[in-house]
């Protein structure tokens, strides 16, 4: 096999593609700090009980593992950043208010999480910790809608659910780890025939409810079924009551519901996301509350936030313009050195043409050149 050929899934990012990149990883972080959030950059790799801690088999199967050659401790390459920020909300900051913190670096995965899909993401993320309120979900909910307004995707739908509706109707019922899986992987996919065969043995009211949930998707309506339908108790009360609130506060995005997906992390607890836009295959944004995710670190505090691939937004960004840019020729002369100097302190791109070839750019569009005129150095359009 040829050195140069790179493992399946992943791939080298050539100039246009990591500009774009780039462009709209400095607008999403400047997007989050316009809300308040603060930068933070957890490490690529940790060790892996702290990497895995309550995240369930998914992410455990997803994660990269090596032995650290200083401690002999199996390490991990992060596949998920949340579990880090949960760790430096808990360990770190330990703050007693309201934690605004925001990320964008590589996770690795082992295998890819959809056909086509790289092994490399670049993860952008906010999370908030400290408030319990559907304000601070609303706050992930609009800031992850301004993120793709920055980037220029438009026509969002937002589809949300929320996973008290499912655990409202396995309360009480007598199932274990593996059993408990299989459904929600059975209401993920809407498999009413697996269904059925997992629930015969549960009580009559919880199986007529989740038999009921494949079906409970589309507008508000469902919401109005879904308190018809299903088995009455606070809990869902509640759940529904604040996906009512939330899609109320939502404007002109569009809003629709799937009350039986449950697919994402184990860690949810409550409200869930996602953000579908025209030209992805899948979601392009993910999130909700997960307010257990601190407790393994010894802080179990409310938190609600999202999180997207930049590598995949770039596949459905609007295109940006090419940077202008100012060609000049190369001369030891002292006063064309000084203009050169003085253009880029300003914050332009300069473009020196080295003796005997031009400059092969794809990314800057040199409409200006320096020029010598009447012994100065002067910038003329071309």
């Amino acid at each position: 096999m040829s050195a140069w050929v790179l493992p399946d899934h992943i791939a080298d990012v050539l100039p246009s593609e990591a500009r774009h990149i780039e462009e709209l990883r400095r607008e999403l972080l400047d997007t989050a700090r316009s809300y308040g959030y603060e930068l933070v950059m957890p490490p690529l790799l940790e060790h892996l009980e702290s990497l895995l801690t309550g995240t369930g088999e998914a992410l455990d199967l997803q994660t990269f593992k090596l032995v650290d050659q200083l401690s002999g401790r199996m390490m991990g390459l992060r596949a998920d950043t949340t579990q880090q920020v949960a760790r430096i909300d808990a360990h770190l900051l330990n703050r007693q208010g309201v934690a605004r913190l925001c990320y964008c670096g590589p996770v690795l995965h082992t295998r890819p999480d959809r056909p086509h899909a790289t092994r490399e993401p670049l993860q952008f993320g906010a999370e908030m910790y400290g408030h319990a309120g559907l304000e601070a979900d609303l706050e992930a909910l609009l800031l992850s809608l301004d993120c793709l307004k920055a980037a220029k995707v438009g026509n969002p739908v937002v589809d949300m659910a929320d996973v008290r509706i499912v655990r409202s109707l396995l309360a009480g019922v007598p199932v274990d780890g593996a059993a408990l899986a299989r459904v929600h992987a059975a209401l993920a996919t809407k498999d009413r025939s697996e269904l059925e065969s997992l629930t015969r043995d549960f009580p009559q009211a919880s199986r007529e409810g989740l038999l009921a949930l494949p079906d409970l998707y589309g507008d508000a309506t469902v919401l109005d079924e879904a308190e018809k339908t299903l088995p009455a108790s606070p809990m869902l009360r509640e759940a529904l009551r604040s996906l009512r609130w939330l899609s109320a506060h939502l404007g002109a995005t569009k809003a629709k519901f799937d009350l039986g997906d449950l697919r994402g992390y184990a860690y949810y607890s409550g409200v869930r996301f996602a953000i579908y836009v025209q030209g992805a295959s899948d979601a392009l944004v993910r999130g909700g509350r997960y307010d257990e995710v601190g407790a393994v670190f010894g802080r179990n505090r409310p938190a609600v936030g999202f999180s997207l691939d930049v590598r995949e937004l770039v596949s459905v960004a609007a295109r940006r313009p090419l940077r202008a840019a100012v060609r000049a020729p190369w001369s030891e002369n002292a006063a064309l050195s000084a203009a050169i100097a003085a253009l880029r302190a300003k914050g332009e791109t300069v473009v020196c043409v080295l003796p005997g070839h031009e400059s092969e750019i794809d990314e800057f569009q040199c409409d200006r050149e320096l020029v010598q005129s009447a012994g100065d150095w002067v910038v003329k359009a071309i």
